[in-house]
């Protein structure tokens, strides 16, 4: 299709082109000067927190103060290349304003070499760049009826970035403009565009002329190994140039031959996983967009693969490697430190490398060898005892998504899905069975017809449920329902829809791109007359669809396919954020049918209006060219899009297997939805008149560091992720400020102005000592605190989480804390040294005070909350240590499902459940996507990935300590074996040593006939069976245990840790050392215990109460009990109570508690919590930021996003 570009007229033809409205700007007036302009200095730090750069003298709009500067600045300013003088280029038919600019060599070389040129400082400059080549391309291609249209879309769009109502992805922010604004060029990087004047495909002669916009990519792969951009090398190539600009890709790998299947060369192929981990490597080791930020990619599977179930357990079992690895490597250095002490502790130099001489080293090598270390590796740790090496040093690995484990396994480097065709989800629902193929013989099938046979036949409920448990156990896979996405595809005679961008949101054709745009929904709210300014988002919406439209014109992408097919079909994706933060504004909880009608309705009035401004342009420039071969099919889907406006009943749509959720007119505000409406209304009616110039035009993105640059506090269509946020202040330092959404929902509730001020004091504390009456300021004086230095304490509240953070040894000082208090050179450098403790503050006097400073970062029990209010505040996790209300998954789902039926393509969105969330409850959860018309799904269960650190500990840092040498046992042994020995200690010694290691390493196996004992208890819900079985002299051999709880893997595990008890019980370890070792292990399931002993109510998880139950009725451990044997007794007067606090008996007017891992008390007893503890209470999910070591991570969409400096795992 060839665009006319602007001046070039038939004889008689009027000029053409869109008129623009100015809503928010005046004409003549400069748009910039309706802002107030804040300087800031940018610190850009690495993430060990040394500095790598700073920008002095940022100069942003007021509302960019804090974070959302932060980033723009440290992600956005062009930093180098930008000249210093600059000259207009002339150019025929373009007005001076608008021509662009290049490098004035004349006056460059007035000045000195490292001052020609800088980097960009001001936002105008970066806006400027963005608007003008926008109105550039779109002046020289007629998209504006005149130079006063033209100028009017450029201040609109202008305002629209620097207001923060909206903002392009990041590789618009990145790489459009820098050769229309600066004249900078580069050598071309292999890109191809498609030349609007003449319609031909041209390659590009340099890397900036036509920038990159386009921030998602769907990628086809061929089953070929080399030869052409499709085969499977040739695409990791494809990958490496998106990444390096910044965006993202998907591919559908269906088509890569199964493992064993037959090659016409002869032998058979290696499979699809020897080929997805050379990509998941590649993929890794590339930085996007010039930052640290890994590759965004996603990987999507076709469930009829031979390979399916390898696939789906892929990323679950490199994440068991990781805790191998883990394990390995601290076993490893355990095993070559207890052979190097061996060898260098025995006396005799002769003997000390023999095992018969040193027995020391015989048993340690024995150990190292039951440890499972490699015979070879304990012999090359002895030969390097014997060249001198007093020591051996090996890399302990640890769980850091970023550290060398995570580095070492594959499948980390992509979001992997499979696809689900209606079919599938039949065969589950009648339970039958599901064919898996060879790729040969579809293709076979595919020229000659018939049909396929199968290589596999699964159990389709048995597949289903893999998926579900991997999902639970490592967040992945994600499901797209296949049928639904092809349903509502646009272009069928263009192919079918096989996969997706790495965020899941894009869903088009193999071999398309797709840029971005999202509008910060709280900007369009006026919280004076609490209503949503319908017509400036519709105009917004209008402006954006032709600023993407413009982009594809523009763009350069990385191979003539995707240049071509872009070109021809032109799809966009206009998005929102903010959602949730809206609906708190306005006073309404997410999961409720409001919340769903208003979402619907202003995503409807997004979609319906894109399309109707992609009519529009159509009438001027010509529909997009693959539109009359899909109109039929696209006005059906048009159709559709406006019957769930209008709440349609089923038998109303076409072609659809599974009907969308539409707007409950009930709940919705009557202005929305007339508006929802009638943008409907106009879209179809324009459309069936001049067609669309774009075949798609809307998704839900999940807007990760750009809803930082706008300010948005929450991103897509995600609830609030917190009630407390973290503002970083410009002149340095930051403010931890309740969310914005809190008090204006509490004021639309009704609420005083007094009362909305204790509500919010209750959730972020006071900030200040004064008054905090634990902490008083005459004993902290007493002590030796001057005012002055508490006042200085309390400046740095905002950079801390919690109070025992604020008096840590870092911020008071060295000489402070050695010579006024007391404290030694290594409790000072102790970054986590209990400073209050130590001055003799008890934990509740501490922890009292943390809430009065830093408040309980829950609204949960504030002063004067009426109960039937609490929902509104409710946010994705529970809030803070004391929060105990979260959304219900269930709510994810159908919010999900109420803007689904107005997207183009799908959702980039989360399902968030709790860490005690079941398989079936992830199961239950693509069910429900399912059965509610969404397209795709992505389950995260907290706690399911290895690199997220827990909000508890699973033990008492004392317990640990206590259990972590396993030799203590057997030198305990030992010592007692001396004292019982009636001889000599140097020779009892001897004789000892010999007779407990001998013991310990012979088995003796139970009898044939022998004594056993079972139980049966329910722990948490989940029923418990235990089988214990003993020696003739009463001690325990054997356990056995079989458990209710869903998982074959489950159970399994269950029976092999048993056995592996067992066989240590008959090697002679004390059952006490398993006692020690296992009692309050904390995990799922846990909680209340009925059954059993009845000596045991609660339990931390069920190895804790398995042992406990030993521990009482083996070595009688009656501490281990909550229930005494005369509590079992009907006449007893001290009955058991289970409390918040923990298991109390009273007797008259005697109370007595014993505590659990679960009770307040108990918990205020456990060590300083660390600072990634402490994010995930402040509704973070712990991860560590790679750019700038934060751990401000919080999930955005399917990916993760970093509030601190706006890095993102995603492509926007």
């Amino acid at each position: 299709m060839e665009v006319r570009s602007k001046g070039v007229l038939e004889a008689g033809e009027a000029e053409t082109g869109m008129v623009i409205e100015r809503r928010f700007t005046t004409a003549g007036d400069n748009p910039f000067d309706v802002f107030d302009w804040i300087e800031m200095d940018v610190e850009i730090r690495n993430p060990d927190g040394s500095m790598a750069d700073s920008i002095e003298g940022v100069k942003l709009p007021s509302g960019f103060e804090g974070v959302a500067g932060k980033v723009c600045a440290q992600k956005y300013l062009r930093k180098a290349g930008v000249p210093r003088a600059l000259r207009k280029v002339p150019e025929d038919g373009v007005p001076v304003w608008l021509q662009r600019s290049a490098p004035d060599h004349e006056k460059l070389q007035t000045l000195e070499a490292d001052e020609r040129t800088g980097g960009e400082v001001d936002g105008r400059e970066l806006f400027r760049r963005l608007a003008g080549t926008w109105t550039y391309w779109g002046w020289k291609y007629g998209y504006f009826a005149s130079e006063a249209d033209a100028r009017a879309y450029f201040d609109e769009m202008c305002y629209l970035i620097a207001s923060q109502r909206s903002a392009p992805n990041s590789p618009q922010w990145f790489n459009t403009g820098l050769h229309w604004a600066y004249g900078i060029e580069g050598p071309a990087q292999g890109h191809t565009f498609v030349n609007p004047d003449t319609g031909g495909v041209e390659h590009s002669t340099n890397a900036y002329e036509h920038p990159q916009p386009h921030a998602c990519f769907i990628q086809s792969v061929s089953d070929s190994l080399v030869g052409g951009s499709e085969s499977i090398m040739g695409l990791w190539g494809r990958e490496a140039l998106l990444f390096k600009y910044g965006s993202g890709t998907g591919s559908n790998f269906s088509k890569i031959r199964g493992a064993g299947e037959p090659l016409s060369g002869g032998g058979s192929s290696s499979g699809l996983l020897s080929f997805l981990k050379i990509g998941d490597r590649a993929a890794g080791a590339i930085k996007s967009g010039g930052t640290t930020r890994r590759a965004a990619k996603m990987v999507t599977l076709d469930l009829d693969h031979p390979d399916i179930e390898q696939y789906i357990d892929w990323k679950h079992s490199e994440e068991e490697k990781v805790s191998a690895l883990v394990v390995g490597s601290s076993i490893l250095q355990n095993n070559a430190n207890a052979l190097m002490e061996a060898i260098w502790e025995y006396g005799d130099d002769e003997g000390r490398f023999d095992q018969r001489t040193n027995l020391g080293l015989r048993r340690a090598m024995v150990r190292a060898i039951n440890q499972h270390v490699p015979q070879p590796h304990i012999q090359r740790i002895v030969d390097l005892a014997k060249q001198g090496w007093k020591g051996v040093d090996f890399e302990i690995l640890d769980t850091d998504w970023q550290g060398e484990a995570y580095m070492t396994v594959s499948g980390q480097n992509s979001n992997n899905s499979v696809r689900v065709p209606n079919k599938f989800m039949e065969a589950v629902s009648e339970g039958g069975d599901w064919n898996l193929y060879w790729r040969t013989e579809l293709d076979k099938i595919a020229e000659s017809g018939g049909e396929p046979e199968p290589c596999e036949t699964l159990d389709a409920r048995g597949l289903w449920d893999k998926i579900a448990y991997t999902a639970w156990a490592c967040a992945d896979p994600g499901i797209q329902f296949d049928t639904t996405i092809n349903e509502w595809h646009t272009c069928p005679e263009g192919g079918r829809i096989n996969g997706s961008n790495p965020c899941s949101e894009y869903m088009f054709l193999d071999d398309t791109a797709c840029n971005l745009a999202s509008i910060n929904l709280l900007h369009y709210y006026d919280l004076d007359t609490q209503t949503f300014q319908i017509e400036d988002f519709r105009h917004s919406v209008r402006l954006w669809t032709t600023t993407l439209e413009i982009s594809v014109l523009m763009a350069q992408f990385p191979s003539e396919e995707i240049a071509r097919k872009s070109y021809e079909y032109r799809t966009l994706g206009l998005g929102y954020c903010n959602i949730g933060s809206l609906l708190m504004h306005m006073g309404i909880p997410y999961d409720d049918e409001r919340g769903y009608a208003i979402c619907g309705a202003i995503t409807s009035i997004m979609c319906g209006e894109s399309y109707s401004t992609s009519a529009e342009m159509a009438s001027i420039l010509g529909a997009f060219t693959e539109y009359e071969r899909n109109s039929d099919a696209m006005l059906r889907v048009m159709r559709n899009h406006r019957l769930a406006a209008y709440d349609a009943p089923a038998e109303e749509y076409a072609g659809l297997s599974v009907h969308p959720v539409g707007i409950n007119s009930k709940k919705c505000p009557k202005d929305l939805l007339e508006a929802a409406r009638s943008s409907w209304d106009r879209a179809i009616r324009e459309g069936e008149e001049h067609g669309y110039r774009n075949a798609q035009t809307t998704v839900i993105a999940p807007t990760g560091t750009i809803g930082l640059v706008m300010g948005a506090d929450t991103t897509g269509v995600e609830p609030q992720f917190s009630l407390v946020q973290y503002k970083t202040l410009a002149g340095g330092g930051s403010l931890r400020i309740i969310n914005k959404g809190v008090p204006s929902a509490l004021r639309r509730l009704g609420y005083s102005d007094q009362q909305t001020k204790a509500i919010e004091e209750y959730i972020v504390g006071t900030g200040r000592l004064i008054g905090c009456p634990t902490l008083p300021a005459e004993r902290l004086k007493n002590i030796g605190f001057t005012s002055n230095r508490l006042s200085s304490i309390e400046k740095k509240m905002g950079d801390v989480f919690d109070i025992r953070s604020a008096f840590s040894p870092s911020i008071l000082g060295k000489k402070f804390c050695i010579e006024t208090l007391g404290m030694s050179e290594a409790q000072y450098e102790d970054s986590f040294f209990d400073t209050l403790g130590f001055l003799g503050f008890t934990p509740t006097e501490i922890d009292s005070a943390n809430d009065f400073v830093f408040g309980y970062n829950t609204i949960e029990g504030a002063p004067g909350l009426k109960d039937k209010h609490l929902a509104v505040f409710d946010c994705a996790t529970p809030c803070g240590k004391y929060g105990k209300r979260s959304i219900d998954w269930p709510a994810h789902v159908k919010m999900m499902a109420a803007a689904q039926p107005f997207i183009s393509g799908a959702i980039s969105k989360t399902i968030n459940m709790p860490s005690n969330s079941s398989v079936d409850d992830v199961r239950e959860a693509y069910n429900l996507s399912y059965t509610t018309m969404n397209k795709a799904c992505a389950v995260y269960r907290d706690g399911s990935k290895l690199s997220q650190p827990l909000m508890n500990q699973l033990v008492d840092t004392a317990d640990l300590a206590e259990g972590s040498d396993e030799e203590v046992v057997v030198e305990k042994m030992v010592e007692e074996t001396i004292k019982a020995l009636p001889v000599a200690e140097p020779v009892a010694k001897t004789v000892a040593e010999a007779f407990v290691h001998e013991y310990v390493a012979n088995r003796k196996t139970l009898p044939d006939v022998k004594d056993q004992r079972g139980l049966k208890a329910r722990v948490g819900g989940h029923t418990v069976y235990l089988t214990s079985s003993t020696y003739d002299d009463g001690r325990l051999g054997e356990i056995m245990i079989t458990t209710s709880k869903e998982g074959a893997a489950w159970r399994s595990m269950l029976n092999q840790f048993a056995i592996a008890v067992s066989i240590g019980l008959q090697y002679g370890v004390p059952l006490d050392a398993f006692v020690k070792s296992f009692t309050f292990q904390k995990f799922e399931p846990s909680g209340m215990v009925t059954g059993g002993s009845g000596r045991v109510k609660m339990s931390t998880s069920i190895v804790d109460y398995i042992f406990r139950e030993l521990g009482i009725h083996y070595l009688d451990r009656d501490d281990l009990a909550h229930v005494t044997e005369e509590d079992l007794d009907k006449t007893s007067i001290s009955k058991p109570e289970i409390t918040n606090h923990g298991v109390m008996r009273t007797e008259g007017e005697k109370r007595e508690v014993q505590m659990t891992l679960e009770s307040p008390i108990f918990q205020s007893d456990l060590s300083a919590i660390k600072e990634r503890q402490a994010a995930r209470e402040d509704g973070f999910t712990g991860d560590i930021c790679v750019e700038c070591g934060s751990s401000q991570m919080a999930r955005n969409g399917t990916c993760l996003r970093c509030n601190a400096c706006g890095a993102t795992t995603g492509c926007s």
